[in-house]
Formats: C-alpha cells, structure tokens, sequence
C-alpha cells in the first residue's frame, strides 16, 4: 500500500512540472500577430495618419476682404399688412352666405357674406311702384299745366313727389346692395367670428382681410440720424422668426412729426413678401442704409455656422482650423459684414466646416476648375436657354 501512494505521489509531481514548463513558455514566447499591438507591427491605429496622427481635412478657404459698404443704422420695428380691413355689415340681417374659407387667399372682388334680403326686396318693389305712379302723375300734371287746368304750384308738387319717389327708389336698391359684403381688395382672409345662421347687428365684427404682399415696415430713428434719412433708400430686415434670412425693402414714407416721448422720427418701408414667410404683427431687426460708405472686413456668407444664438467661423491658422465667434453686420449678395472677431489677414473656411472641430489639422483644397465644353461638341453648339 505504501508502495502506490509513493507511486502516485511520482506521477502527480511529473505531471505539475510538465504543465508549470508549459505556462512559462508561453509567457515567454512572441506574440501571436493576432494579438499584436499597433506599436508591436509599426501600424498607426485606425483612423490615424502615419506615426498615429490624426489626418487632416480638405478643406476650401477665403481671405477676409475689405469691401466699401454703405454706412447702417439698426434699430427695431414691426411688420404691418400693406392693407388690413375688419370686414363689418351696415345693415342688420341673417346670415345667409358664407362665400369663404379662413386663412385662405381671395381676390378683389369676391362675395364674402350675404344677409338674407327678403325685407330689402321687398322695399325695393314697393319704392319702384311709387316711383312709376309719381312719374305718370307728373307728366300728367304738366299736360295740364301746359293747357292752362292747373296752377304751377300743383306741377311743381307733382314733380316734386316725382324726385321724392326716385330717391326712395335708390335708397332700397343701395340697402338691398349692402346686404352683399365682397372684397375691397386682394388678400388672405383670417379667422371669421359668425357662422351661418348668425343673426349680425350694424358695425358688427365678421372677418379680417389682410394683404400681405408687399408688408410694411415701422421703425423709429433717432432725432439725431434725421439728416441721414432718405426716401427710397435701402432697408435690411431680419427675424427671429425666420431665422437665418434677410429680406430686403425700400422706404417710402417720412412721417413729419417727431414722436415728442422718443424724440425719434416714424418711417415706414415696404419689403416683398411672395413666399408669405413675413406675417403681420413679427418683430424686425431693422439695418438702414445711408448714403455714406465705409470700409468693412466681409467675408462669403457659407464661412458662418451657428452655435445656439451665435455665429461662428473657421479661421486657418499655421495648418489647423481655429474656432472663431463673431459678430456679424449687413449682407449682400452672398457677402456679410463682420463688426468683430477677424482681422483683414485672415483666412476663414467656406467649406468643409461639418468635417472639422476646434484644432483640427487641415490641407487646404483648390477649387476644382469649371471644364469647358469641346469645341464643336453639342454643348457648346447649343444656344443660350437650350438646343435650339
């Protein structure tokens, strides 16, 4: 008995260092190329450039150039409908007609409500009947006027009743008229206040109508900016309700009375509206242009991207994208002033911002060139417009 457990005490000893010289083996051998590290085979690690660095990004850029822009004045103001009507009947009635749908567009002269006439019909016959007695009287009264039978006072009151019927006459055929209520004008209909049915007094409130293509614009001027205002000159509007556009108009009014509490002077601008972004009613960012001219730093108007309320750029400085905040002025034409935050020896991004972060190295991209059609080929034989 001895003897087995001395043997099997052999066996297990042999077997542990058997498995003991296997582990540090494998310890101390190479790494498998499964499991080597990116240092290990002298490969940069995913998404790196050569010796680990990040790669950089094409981008396209434009110096900051240095236009002449006219000298601005900003202020406030609020949109107004070019012409605005609260529709209201002049006759008492039941509503018989509605001849619109709310928020739709209608043109001059289009039925909008419609009483029941049945009473003014009625006037209007009964005065049409009086008015063909008066006259036969009339001319009866002159016959015999004329053969000496009656005195003129009797044929001037026969044709005195005449014109008393007639104006009777008129003034049915004008109360049976207003019955029909149409548009004064073209324009977009709002929210109506009766329904049909409705039994509606004089003066009461039925609709809106507003045109709203082209809007006004009010805005207020200091007193010490009068000499600078002009008619017809040039306006710029923006809105935070529209962000991100700007709409331009045209001053047509002065009013010549400064409000005394402000001191300011009241202009008001039209801006075209086609697309109807601009409603009645919004607040406007207002810039002004005067006649003066200044030096400003401007660049294209794709350098900017917003971060929440505010503008920023990408400045190229020594190979790599720098994040700059600025503040922005007038734009025109696919060009916006900067008031602050660039200098005239920069250069800003306008393409490839969405590619880019804030120290991001950056190879600067030509713009590729427009290929001009072959000669004789079928492009450049057509005429302008398309083939002809």
């Amino acid at each position: 008995m001895s003897k087995n457990l001395l043997r099997s005490l052999t066996i297990a000893a042999v077997a542990g260092a058997i498995a003991l010289s296997y582990w540090a083996g494998s310890r101390s051998g190479m790494t498998s190329p499964a499991t080597a590290s990116p240092a290990a085979t002298g490969k940069g690690a995913p998404g790196k450039g050569p010796g680990g660095q990040a790669p950089e990004v094409a981008v396209e850029v434009a110096p900051v150039a240095t236009v002449r822009l006219p000298r601005s004045i900003a202020t406030v103001g609020s949109l107004r409908s070019d012409e605005t009507i609260v529709v209201r009947p002049e006759v008492a009635g039941r509503v018989a007609v509605i001849g619109f749908a709310e928020g739709e567009s209608v043109a001059e002269g289009a039925l909008l409500l419609k009483l029941d006439d049945s009473v003014q019909r009625a006037d209007v016959a009964r005065a049409e009947a009086n008015l063909v007695l008066s006259k036969s009287k009339f001319e009866r009264a002159a016959d015999l006027r004329q053969q000496g039978f009656i005195s003129g006072q009797a044929k001037d009151e026969a044709e005195n009743n005449l014109r008393v019927a007639q104006a009777d006459a008129e003034l049915a055929r004008a109360r049976l008229a207003k019955t029909v209520i149409r548009a004064p004008f073209a324009g977009v209909i709002g929210l109506r206040h009766v329904s049909l049915g409705d039994y509606v007094k004089e003066g009461q409130d039925v609709v809106n109508l507003e045109k709203i293509d082209p809007v006004k614009v009010d805005f207020r001027v200091p007193e010490i900016h009068l000499a600078e205002v002009r008619d017809r000159q040039v306006l710029q509007i923006t809105l935070d309700a529209v962000p991100g556009r700007t709409f331009e108009g045209r001053v047509y009014a002065i009013n010549p009375l400064l409000d005394a509490s402000g001191r300011a002077v009241v202009i008001r601008a039209t801006v075209p509206n086609a697309r109807r972004d601009l409603r009645p009613g919004m607040f406007a960012r207002v810039r002004l242009f005067t006649t003066d001219v200044k030096d400003s730093l401007a660049i294209p108007e794709e350098s900017l991207f917003p971060v929440g309320d505010d503008q920023y750029v990408y400045r190229v400085v020594d190979g790599r994208a720098v994040r700059q905040k600025v503040e922005t002025g007038q734009r025109r034409d696919g060009v916006v002033e900067i008031t602050n935050g660039l200098a005239a020896a920069d250069r800003v991004v306008t393409a490839g911002q969405m590619k880019l972060r804030d120290g991001a190295a950056v190879r600067i991209a030509e713009k590729p060139a427009a290929v001009p059609p072959a000669a004789g080929s079928a492009a450049a034989d057509a005429p302008p417009g398309g083939r002809s």
